[in-house]
Protein backbone atom coordinates (compact mmCIF):
# COMPACT_ATOMS: atom_id res chain seq x y z
CA UNK A 1 0.00 0.00 0.00
CA UNK A 2 1.31 3.40 -0.48
CA UNK A 3 2.31 5.77 2.41
CA UNK A 4 -0.21 8.07 2.47
CA UNK A 5 -3.41 5.00 2.64
CA UNK A 6 -1.23 3.11 5.29
CA UNK A 7 -0.87 6.20 7.53
CA UNK A 8 -5.28 6.52 6.89
CA UNK A 9 -5.81 3.43 7.67
CA UNK A 10 -3.49 3.55 10.67
CA UNK A 11 -4.72 6.75 11.94
CA UNK A 12 -8.42 6.03 11.60
CA UNK A 13 -7.87 2.39 13.55
CA UNK A 14 -6.41 4.41 16.31
CA UNK A 15 -9.18 6.70 16.80
CA UNK A 16 -11.22 4.28 16.82
CA UNK A 17 -9.68 1.85 19.49
CA UNK A 18 -9.19 5.48 21.74
CA UNK A 19 -12.44 6.24 21.47
CA UNK A 20 -13.97 1.85 21.71
CA UNK A 21 -10.85 0.54 24.06
CA UNK A 22 -11.45 -2.51 21.26
CA UNK A 23 -12.41 -3.44 17.59
CA UNK A 24 -14.03 -6.94 18.27
CA UNK A 25 -13.57 -7.53 14.54
CA UNK A 26 -11.47 -6.24 11.40
CA UNK A 27 -13.86 -7.23 8.93
CA UNK A 28 -16.50 -5.53 10.68
CA UNK A 29 -14.23 -2.35 10.60
CA UNK A 30 -12.81 -2.36 7.54
CA UNK A 31 -16.53 -3.03 5.67
CA UNK A 32 -17.69 0.55 8.07
CA UNK A 33 -14.52 2.72 6.70
CA UNK A 34 -14.30 1.12 3.14
CA UNK A 35 -11.26 -0.57 3.35
CA UNK A 36 -9.57 -3.50 2.01
CA UNK A 37 -9.36 -6.05 4.75
CA UNK A 38 -5.84 -6.99 3.35
CA UNK A 39 -4.59 -3.22 3.74
CA UNK A 40 -5.88 -3.41 7.22
CA UNK A 41 -4.06 -6.30 7.96
CA UNK A 42 -0.70 -4.82 6.72
CA UNK A 43 -1.08 -1.76 9.40
CA UNK A 44 -2.21 -4.33 12.29
CA UNK A 45 1.35 -6.11 11.72
CA UNK A 46 3.19 -2.22 11.42
CA UNK A 47 1.29 -0.96 14.32
CA UNK A 48 1.64 -4.49 16.77
CA UNK A 49 5.76 -3.80 15.67
CA UNK A 50 5.59 -0.57 17.87
CA UNK A 51 3.92 -2.38 20.68
CA UNK A 52 1.11 0.05 20.01
CA UNK A 53 -1.64 -2.41 19.74
CA UNK A 54 -2.26 -6.06 20.42
CA UNK A 55 -4.08 -8.26 17.91
CA UNK A 56 -5.26 -12.14 18.21
CA UNK A 57 -5.91 -13.59 15.31
CA UNK A 58 -9.04 -15.20 14.69
CA UNK A 59 -9.28 -18.30 11.51
CA UNK A 60 -13.16 -19.31 10.05
CA UNK A 61 -12.90 -22.22 8.56
CA UNK A 62 -16.55 -22.94 5.90
CA UNK A 63 -17.57 -23.76 2.52
CA UNK A 64 -17.90 -21.39 -0.74
CA UNK A 65 -21.21 -21.95 -2.88
CA UNK A 66 -19.85 -21.86 -7.05
CA UNK A 67 -21.98 -20.54 -9.55
CA UNK A 68 -23.58 -23.84 -10.21
CA UNK A 69 -24.69 -24.24 -6.21
CA UNK A 70 -26.15 -20.94 -6.68
CA UNK A 71 -28.27 -22.43 -9.40
CA UNK A 72 -29.38 -25.50 -7.78
CA UNK A 73 -30.59 -23.27 -4.92
CA UNK A 74 -33.12 -21.27 -7.01
CA UNK A 75 -33.72 -24.22 -9.19
CA UNK A 76 -33.67 -27.39 -7.46
CA UNK A 77 -30.90 -29.91 -7.78
CA UNK A 78 -29.89 -31.34 -11.55
CA UNK A 79 -31.01 -34.76 -10.09
CA UNK A 80 -34.57 -32.52 -9.07
CA UNK A 81 -34.69 -30.85 -12.17
CA UNK A 82 -34.70 -34.23 -14.25
CA UNK A 83 -37.12 -35.81 -11.45
CA UNK A 84 -39.69 -32.83 -12.21
CA UNK A 85 -39.36 -32.55 -15.53
CA UNK A 86 -40.41 -36.08 -16.63
CA UNK A 87 -44.77 -36.88 -16.14
CA UNK A 88 -46.25 -39.68 -14.48
CA UNK A 89 -46.57 -41.27 -17.87
CA UNK A 90 -42.80 -40.64 -18.77
CA UNK A 91 -40.44 -39.53 -21.08
CA UNK A 92 -38.51 -39.89 -24.19
CA UNK A 93 -34.83 -39.27 -23.49
CA UNK A 94 -33.84 -37.54 -26.54
CA UNK A 95 -36.73 -35.06 -25.08
CA UNK A 96 -35.35 -34.74 -21.95
CA UNK A 97 -32.39 -33.75 -22.89
CA UNK A 98 -33.38 -31.27 -25.29
CA UNK A 99 -35.89 -30.03 -22.50
CA UNK A 100 -33.07 -29.90 -19.89
CA UNK A 101 -30.04 -29.43 -21.77
CA UNK A 102 -26.25 -29.90 -19.68
CA UNK A 103 -27.77 -30.68 -16.65
CA UNK A 104 -29.68 -33.71 -18.22
CA UNK A 105 -26.81 -35.78 -18.06
CA UNK A 106 -25.93 -35.38 -14.54
CA UNK A 107 -29.21 -34.81 -13.06
CA UNK A 108 -30.61 -38.20 -15.37
CA UNK A 109 -27.44 -39.66 -13.58
CA UNK A 110 -27.98 -39.06 -9.99
CA UNK A 111 -31.37 -39.37 -10.17
CA UNK A 112 -31.00 -43.35 -11.50
CA UNK A 113 -28.26 -43.73 -8.42
CA UNK A 114 -31.72 -41.78 -6.22
CA UNK A 115 -33.70 -44.35 -7.69
CA UNK A 116 -36.06 -41.86 -8.46
CA UNK A 117 -35.89 -42.27 -12.61
CA UNK A 118 -35.01 -45.45 -14.67
CA UNK A 119 -34.27 -46.07 -18.40
CA UNK A 120 -36.83 -48.49 -20.28
CA UNK A 121 -35.03 -49.22 -23.37
CA UNK A 122 -36.92 -49.82 -26.42
CA UNK A 123 -37.18 -48.62 -30.32
CA UNK A 124 -37.00 -44.98 -28.45
CA UNK A 125 -35.67 -45.13 -25.09
CA UNK A 126 -38.21 -43.80 -22.16
CA UNK A 127 -37.27 -41.93 -18.74
CA UNK A 128 -40.01 -43.14 -16.49
CA UNK A 129 -40.56 -42.26 -12.72
CA UNK A 130 -39.77 -44.95 -9.86
CA UNK A 131 -41.32 -42.86 -7.37
CA UNK A 132 -44.23 -40.03 -6.64
CA UNK A 133 -42.61 -37.69 -4.82
CA UNK A 134 -38.92 -36.79 -3.87
CA UNK A 135 -36.94 -35.07 -1.12
CA UNK A 136 -34.47 -32.36 -2.62
CA UNK A 137 -31.76 -33.54 -0.10
CA UNK A 138 -28.46 -31.52 -2.65
CA UNK A 139 -30.72 -28.08 -2.02
CA UNK A 140 -30.90 -28.72 1.40
CA UNK A 141 -27.68 -29.29 1.91
CA UNK A 142 -26.67 -26.15 -0.51
CA UNK A 143 -29.11 -23.67 1.54
CA UNK A 144 -27.31 -25.02 4.84
CA UNK A 145 -23.93 -24.19 3.98
CA UNK A 146 -25.38 -21.23 2.34
CA UNK A 147 -26.63 -19.83 5.79
CA UNK A 148 -23.30 -20.41 7.63
CA UNK A 149 -24.10 -23.92 9.01
CA UNK A 150 -21.67 -26.88 9.69
CA UNK A 151 -21.96 -29.62 7.51
CA UNK A 152 -20.65 -33.42 7.81
CA UNK A 153 -17.68 -34.52 6.36
CA UNK A 154 -18.82 -37.27 4.28
CA UNK A 155 -21.50 -34.44 3.00
CA UNK A 156 -19.05 -32.22 2.50
CA UNK A 157 -16.48 -34.71 0.13
CA UNK A 158 -20.05 -35.95 -1.75
CA UNK A 159 -20.28 -31.78 -2.80
CA UNK A 160 -17.16 -31.08 -3.79
CA UNK A 161 -16.52 -34.07 -5.62
CA UNK A 162 -19.38 -32.26 -7.63
CA UNK A 163 -17.84 -29.29 -7.74
CA UNK A 164 -20.58 -27.45 -6.14
CA UNK A 165 -18.22 -26.11 -2.83
CA UNK A 166 -14.95 -25.11 -2.29
CA UNK A 167 -13.42 -25.08 1.16
CA UNK A 168 -13.03 -21.54 2.30
CA UNK A 169 -10.64 -20.00 5.12
CA UNK A 170 -11.24 -16.64 6.39
CA UNK A 171 -9.27 -14.46 8.65
CA UNK A 172 -9.60 -11.36 10.67
CA UNK A 173 -8.73 -9.76 14.22
CA UNK A 174 -9.41 -8.70 17.47
CA UNK A 175 -7.79 -6.10 18.91
CA UNK A 176 -6.94 -4.01 22.00
CA UNK A 177 -4.43 -1.41 23.48
CA UNK A 178 -1.17 -1.92 23.60
CA UNK A 179 1.52 -1.32 26.06
CA UNK A 180 2.76 2.14 23.91
CA UNK A 181 -0.50 2.89 22.77
CA UNK A 182 -0.73 6.65 21.60
CA UNK A 183 -2.79 8.93 18.59
CA UNK A 184 0.26 9.07 16.29
CA UNK A 185 3.15 6.76 15.71
CA UNK A 186 6.70 7.38 16.37
CA UNK A 187 9.20 5.94 14.40
CA UNK A 188 12.12 4.66 16.47
CA UNK A 189 15.55 5.88 15.97
CA UNK A 190 18.00 2.94 14.90
CA UNK A 191 20.94 4.32 15.64
CA UNK A 192 22.42 6.84 17.60
CA UNK A 193 24.38 9.85 15.26
CA UNK A 194 26.78 12.33 15.72
CA UNK A 195 24.06 15.27 15.32
CA UNK A 196 22.52 13.63 18.57
CA UNK A 197 25.25 13.62 20.78
CA UNK A 198 26.00 17.07 19.52
CA UNK A 199 23.25 18.18 20.30
CA UNK A 200 21.78 16.59 23.10
CA UNK A 201 18.51 15.42 21.25
CA UNK A 202 19.51 12.06 21.95
CA UNK A 203 18.05 12.52 25.28
CA UNK A 204 14.71 12.63 24.00
CA UNK A 205 14.70 10.71 21.06
CA UNK A 206 13.14 6.82 21.75
CA UNK A 207 15.68 4.20 19.76
CA UNK A 208 14.20 0.88 18.59
CA UNK A 209 15.64 -1.85 21.17
CA UNK A 210 18.24 -4.40 19.91
CA UNK A 211 17.54 -8.15 19.81
CA UNK A 212 20.69 -10.03 20.88
CA UNK A 213 19.41 -12.95 20.68
CA UNK A 214 18.23 -12.71 16.78
CA UNK A 215 20.41 -14.77 14.35
CA UNK A 216 22.13 -13.01 12.24
CA UNK A 217 22.00 -13.37 7.88
CA UNK A 218 24.36 -16.40 7.09
CA UNK A 219 27.13 -15.62 4.90
CA UNK A 220 27.05 -16.07 1.26
CA UNK A 221 29.66 -18.93 0.46
CA UNK A 222 30.62 -21.99 -1.62
CA UNK A 223 29.58 -25.22 -0.76
CA UNK A 224 30.88 -28.49 -1.81
CA UNK A 225 29.57 -30.27 -4.97
CA UNK A 226 27.92 -33.90 -4.06
CA UNK A 227 30.23 -35.58 -6.13
CA UNK A 228 33.22 -33.54 -4.30
CA UNK A 229 32.26 -35.16 -1.01
CA UNK A 230 32.17 -38.85 -2.47
CA UNK A 231 35.08 -38.52 -3.59
CA UNK A 232 36.50 -36.78 -0.40
CA UNK A 233 35.22 -40.21 1.53
CA UNK A 234 36.94 -42.77 -1.48
CA UNK A 235 40.00 -40.95 -0.97
CA UNK A 236 40.30 -41.41 2.35
CA UNK A 237 39.03 -44.94 2.39
CA UNK A 238 42.09 -45.71 -0.65
CA UNK A 239 44.76 -43.86 1.71
CA UNK A 240 43.41 -46.15 5.01
CA UNK A 241 44.04 -49.63 2.94
CA UNK A 242 47.63 -48.29 1.91
CA UNK A 243 46.96 -47.03 -1.51
CA UNK A 244 49.28 -44.05 -3.01
CA UNK A 245 47.76 -41.58 -5.19
CA UNK A 246 48.91 -40.96 -8.61
CA UNK A 247 49.17 -37.85 -10.60
CA UNK A 248 46.41 -37.78 -12.99
CA UNK A 249 46.68 -33.84 -14.23
CA UNK A 250 46.68 -34.32 -17.97
CA UNK A 251 43.24 -34.59 -19.40
CA UNK A 252 44.98 -35.00 -23.18
CA UNK A 253 47.03 -38.24 -23.62
CA UNK A 254 48.94 -39.92 -26.26
CA UNK A 255 47.23 -42.86 -28.07
CA UNK A 256 50.71 -44.82 -27.11
CA UNK A 257 49.93 -44.78 -23.67
CA UNK A 258 46.33 -44.72 -23.32
CA UNK A 259 46.00 -47.70 -25.75
CA UNK A 260 49.07 -49.38 -27.39
CA UNK A 261 50.77 -49.59 -23.95
CA UNK A 262 48.12 -51.18 -22.70
CA UNK A 263 47.94 -54.15 -25.70
CA UNK A 264 45.33 -52.84 -27.21
CA UNK A 265 45.15 -53.18 -30.92
CA UNK A 266 44.91 -49.97 -33.14
CA UNK A 267 42.15 -51.34 -35.05
CA UNK A 268 40.05 -51.63 -31.67
CA UNK A 269 36.48 -50.00 -32.20
CA UNK A 270 37.07 -48.39 -29.28
CA UNK A 271 39.88 -45.66 -31.08
CA UNK A 272 37.11 -44.98 -33.61
CA UNK A 273 36.52 -41.37 -33.38
CA UNK A 274 32.60 -42.16 -32.81
CA UNK A 275 33.85 -43.58 -29.43
CA UNK A 276 36.70 -41.63 -28.49
CA UNK A 277 37.47 -37.50 -28.84
CA UNK A 278 40.84 -37.22 -30.78
CA UNK A 279 42.61 -33.41 -30.55
CA UNK A 280 43.02 -31.26 -33.49
CA UNK A 281 45.28 -28.77 -31.47
CA UNK A 282 48.26 -30.65 -30.61
CA UNK A 283 47.25 -33.15 -32.68
CA UNK A 284 50.15 -35.84 -32.09
CA UNK A 285 53.02 -36.59 -29.70
CA UNK A 286 56.22 -37.50 -29.63
CA UNK A 287 57.22 -38.24 -26.15
CA UNK A 288 57.91 -42.18 -26.03
CA UNK A 289 60.63 -43.89 -24.83
CA UNK A 290 62.18 -45.35 -28.21
CA UNK A 291 63.14 -48.83 -26.62
CA UNK A 292 59.76 -49.33 -24.71
CA UNK A 293 58.12 -47.98 -28.33
CA UNK A 294 59.91 -50.76 -29.98
CA UNK A 295 59.18 -53.61 -27.80
CA UNK A 296 55.22 -52.53 -27.41
CA UNK A 297 55.41 -52.56 -31.40
CA UNK A 298 56.84 -55.80 -31.52
CA UNK A 299 54.45 -57.53 -29.23
CA UNK A 300 51.34 -56.33 -31.41
CA UNK A 301 52.65 -56.94 -34.55
CA UNK A 302 54.43 -60.97 -33.68
CA UNK A 303 53.75 -61.52 -30.11
CA UNK A 304 55.90 -62.74 -27.41
CA UNK A 305 55.71 -63.28 -23.48
CA UNK A 306 54.26 -66.62 -24.48
CA UNK A 307 51.41 -64.59 -26.59
CA UNK A 308 51.35 -64.40 -30.72
CA UNK A 309 50.53 -60.76 -30.68
CA UNK A 310 48.01 -59.25 -33.41
CA UNK A 311 49.86 -60.14 -36.43
CA UNK A 312 49.15 -56.89 -38.11
CA UNK A 313 50.99 -53.71 -39.28
CA UNK A 314 51.32 -51.67 -36.30
CA UNK A 315 52.11 -47.88 -37.36
CA UNK A 316 53.70 -45.16 -35.83
CA UNK A 317 51.05 -42.31 -37.06
CA UNK A 318 48.23 -44.31 -34.74
CA UNK A 319 50.38 -44.46 -31.73
CA UNK A 320 51.13 -40.53 -32.16
CA UNK A 321 47.56 -39.52 -32.04
CA UNK A 322 46.30 -36.87 -28.83
CA UNK A 323 43.21 -37.87 -27.55
CA UNK A 324 41.14 -36.53 -24.16
CA UNK A 325 42.01 -39.89 -22.18
CA UNK A 326 39.16 -42.57 -22.26
CA UNK A 327 40.32 -44.16 -18.89
CA UNK A 328 42.33 -42.82 -15.76
CA UNK A 329 44.71 -46.96 -16.56
CA UNK A 330 46.39 -44.47 -19.27
CA UNK A 331 47.84 -43.09 -16.10
CA UNK A 332 48.68 -46.23 -14.41
CA UNK A 333 50.30 -47.83 -17.57
CA UNK A 334 53.14 -44.64 -16.81
CA UNK A 335 53.19 -45.41 -13.36
CA UNK A 336 53.68 -49.20 -13.81
CA UNK A 337 56.20 -48.44 -16.35
CA UNK A 338 58.34 -45.83 -13.94
CA UNK A 339 58.35 -48.94 -11.45
CA UNK A 340 59.31 -51.31 -13.67
CA UNK A 341 61.99 -48.62 -14.41
CA UNK A 342 63.52 -47.62 -10.82
CA UNK A 343 63.50 -51.48 -10.11
CA UNK A 344 60.38 -53.55 -8.86
CA UNK A 345 58.67 -53.41 -5.52
CA UNK A 346 55.29 -54.14 -4.27
CA UNK A 347 53.06 -50.70 -4.60
CA UNK A 348 49.78 -49.79 -4.55
CA UNK A 349 48.68 -47.00 -6.53
CA UNK A 350 45.29 -45.35 -6.60
CA UNK A 351 43.57 -42.16 -8.79
CA UNK A 352 40.23 -40.39 -9.19
CA UNK A 353 39.65 -37.92 -12.20
CA UNK A 354 38.18 -37.79 -15.15
CA UNK A 355 37.34 -39.00 -18.08
CA UNK A 356 36.35 -38.65 -21.79
CA UNK A 357 33.80 -40.74 -24.00
CA UNK A 358 32.23 -40.06 -27.41
CA UNK A 359 28.83 -41.79 -26.30
CA UNK A 360 24.90 -41.31 -25.84
CA UNK A 361 24.26 -39.46 -22.87
CA UNK A 362 21.37 -41.06 -21.06
CA UNK A 363 19.82 -41.89 -17.30
CA UNK A 364 23.63 -43.78 -16.17
CA UNK A 365 25.99 -42.60 -18.96
CA UNK A 366 27.51 -39.02 -19.70
CA UNK A 367 30.29 -38.21 -22.16
CA UNK A 368 32.41 -36.81 -19.36
CA UNK A 369 32.58 -38.32 -15.73
CA UNK A 370 34.92 -39.78 -13.34
CA UNK A 371 36.85 -42.39 -12.73
CA UNK A 372 38.18 -44.45 -9.67
CA UNK A 373 41.26 -46.57 -10.27
CA UNK A 374 42.79 -49.36 -7.94
CA UNK A 375 46.01 -51.39 -8.92
CA UNK A 376 47.87 -53.54 -7.11
CA UNK A 377 51.33 -54.80 -7.92
CA UNK A 378 53.38 -57.52 -6.14
CA UNK A 379 54.28 -60.99 -7.13
CA UNK A 380 52.21 -64.51 -7.02
CA UNK A 381 48.83 -62.36 -7.23
CA UNK A 382 45.68 -64.50 -8.30
CA UNK A 383 41.91 -63.89 -9.27
CA UNK A 384 41.19 -64.66 -5.83
CA UNK A 385 43.06 -61.62 -4.24
CA UNK A 386 41.38 -59.51 -6.92
CA UNK A 387 37.60 -60.61 -6.05
CA UNK A 388 38.56 -60.62 -2.43
CA UNK A 389 40.16 -56.91 -2.07
CA UNK A 390 36.99 -55.77 -4.53
CA UNK A 391 34.69 -57.23 -1.81
CA UNK A 392 36.56 -55.55 0.82
CA UNK A 393 36.91 -52.61 -1.26
CA UNK A 394 33.24 -52.38 -2.11
CA UNK A 395 32.18 -52.90 2.04
CA UNK A 396 34.03 -50.10 3.26
CA UNK A 397 32.34 -48.11 1.50
CA UNK A 398 28.73 -49.83 2.46
CA UNK A 399 28.18 -51.54 -1.40
CA UNK A 400 27.79 -55.20 0.13
CA UNK A 401 25.16 -56.88 -2.90
CA UNK A 402 28.10 -57.33 -5.49
CA UNK A 403 28.03 -59.64 -8.85
CA UNK A 404 30.83 -60.17 -11.31
CA UNK A 405 30.51 -61.17 -14.65
CA UNK A 406 33.69 -62.39 -16.77
CA UNK A 407 34.42 -60.14 -19.89
CA UNK A 408 36.91 -59.45 -22.10
CA UNK A 409 39.32 -56.66 -21.87
CA UNK A 410 42.41 -56.41 -24.65
CA UNK A 411 44.55 -55.76 -21.40
CA UNK A 412 43.16 -57.62 -18.49
CA UNK A 413 42.90 -61.72 -18.94
CA UNK A 414 41.04 -62.90 -16.80
CA UNK A 415 38.48 -59.64 -16.59
CA UNK A 416 35.35 -59.36 -14.89
CA UNK A 417 32.42 -56.41 -14.59
CA UNK A 418 31.34 -55.24 -11.04
CA UNK A 419 27.83 -54.99 -10.86
CA UNK A 420 25.60 -53.73 -7.40
CA UNK A 421 21.94 -53.41 -6.64
CA UNK A 422 20.81 -49.69 -6.94
CA UNK A 423 17.39 -50.07 -4.69
CA UNK A 424 15.81 -47.06 -6.70
CA UNK A 425 16.60 -48.59 -10.06
CA UNK A 426 15.50 -51.91 -8.77
CA UNK A 427 18.06 -53.51 -11.30
CA UNK A 428 21.72 -54.40 -10.77
CA UNK A 429 23.87 -51.40 -12.36
CA UNK A 430 27.09 -51.75 -13.64
CA UNK A 431 29.41 -50.22 -11.14
CA UNK A 432 33.20 -50.63 -13.10
CA UNK A 433 35.92 -53.27 -14.38
CA UNK A 434 38.35 -55.58 -13.08
CA UNK A 435 41.16 -57.95 -14.16
CA UNK A 436 44.39 -58.89 -14.18
CA UNK A 437 46.85 -56.86 -16.72
CA UNK A 438 48.25 -59.05 -19.41
CA UNK A 439 51.91 -60.32 -19.41
CA UNK A 440 52.14 -58.99 -22.67
CA UNK A 441 51.31 -55.08 -21.64
CA UNK A 442 53.66 -56.15 -18.07
CA UNK A 443 56.58 -57.20 -19.40
CA UNK A 444 57.40 -54.62 -22.25
CA UNK A 445 58.04 -52.74 -19.40
CA UNK A 446 60.45 -54.21 -17.59
CA UNK A 447 58.58 -56.12 -15.08
CA UNK A 448 59.74 -58.95 -13.94
CA UNK A 449 57.76 -62.44 -15.33
CA UNK A 450 56.39 -63.32 -12.05
CA UNK A 451 55.10 -59.90 -11.28
CA UNK A 452 51.13 -60.02 -11.21
CA UNK A 453 49.37 -56.83 -11.27
CA UNK A 454 45.22 -56.77 -10.15
CA UNK A 455 43.36 -53.82 -11.12
CA UNK A 456 40.00 -52.26 -10.89
CA UNK A 457 38.09 -49.28 -12.41
CA UNK A 458 34.70 -47.55 -11.43
CA UNK A 459 32.48 -44.70 -12.38
CA UNK A 460 32.67 -42.39 -9.18
CA UNK A 461 28.69 -40.88 -10.30
CA UNK A 462 27.35 -44.28 -9.72
CA UNK A 463 28.09 -45.44 -6.58
CA UNK A 464 27.19 -41.40 -5.24
CA UNK A 465 23.90 -42.06 -7.30
CA UNK A 466 23.25 -44.98 -5.16
CA UNK A 467 24.42 -43.04 -1.25
CA UNK A 468 22.60 -40.04 -2.60
CA UNK A 469 19.46 -41.32 -3.64
CA UNK A 470 19.73 -40.18 -7.49
CA UNK A 471 17.84 -41.84 -9.89
CA UNK A 472 19.35 -39.68 -13.03
CA UNK A 473 23.17 -39.18 -13.31
CA UNK A 474 22.43 -35.43 -15.29
CA UNK A 475 20.98 -34.28 -11.90
CA UNK A 476 24.09 -35.02 -10.16
CA UNK A 477 26.79 -33.82 -12.87
CA UNK A 478 26.60 -31.71 -15.84
CA UNK A 479 24.86 -28.43 -16.97
CA UNK A 480 21.12 -30.02 -15.97
CA UNK A 481 22.21 -30.16 -12.43
CA UNK A 482 20.20 -27.87 -9.95
CA UNK A 483 22.81 -26.02 -7.99
CA UNK A 484 20.10 -26.27 -4.59
CA UNK A 485 21.06 -29.72 -4.36
CA UNK A 486 25.19 -28.40 -3.94
CA UNK A 487 23.66 -26.52 -0.48
CA UNK A 488 20.73 -28.78 0.58
CA UNK A 489 22.42 -32.52 0.29
CA UNK A 490 24.25 -33.44 3.80
CA UNK A 491 27.93 -34.22 3.72
CA UNK A 492 28.56 -37.93 2.64
CA UNK A 493 29.33 -40.28 5.25
CA UNK A 494 29.93 -44.26 3.68
CA UNK A 495 28.51 -46.88 5.98
CA UNK A 496 31.95 -48.18 6.84
CA UNK A 497 32.12 -52.08 7.51
CA UNK A 498 35.00 -53.39 9.64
Amino acid sequence: MSDDIKAAVETQLLKTLDADGAIADTRVFAKVNTFDHKLLAGAVRSLMAYEMITSEEVTINGWALNAEAKLFIADGSAEAQCFNAVPAEGMALDQLKKLLGPVADVGFKQAMVQKWLALEKGEVPMVVRKTDAIVDIVREQLVAIEAGQDVDKKTADTLKKRKLISALSEKYYQLGKGIKFALQKVKLATDLTQEMISKGTWKDTQFKEYNFNAMGQPPAGGHVHPLLKVRKEFREIFISMGFEEMPTNNFVESSFWNFDALFQPQQHPARDAHDTFFMTAPQTSNCFPPDYLERVKNTHMNGGYGSIGYNYDWKLAEAQKNLMRTHTTAVSSRMLYKLAQDGFRPAKYFSIDRVFRNEAVDRTHLAEFHQIEGVICDKGLTLSDLIGTLHQFFNKIGITQLRFKPAYNPYTEPSMEIFSYHPLLKKWVELGNSGMFRPEMMEPMGMPADVSVIAWGLSLERPAMILYGIDNIRDLFGHKVNLSIVKANPVCRLQLQQ
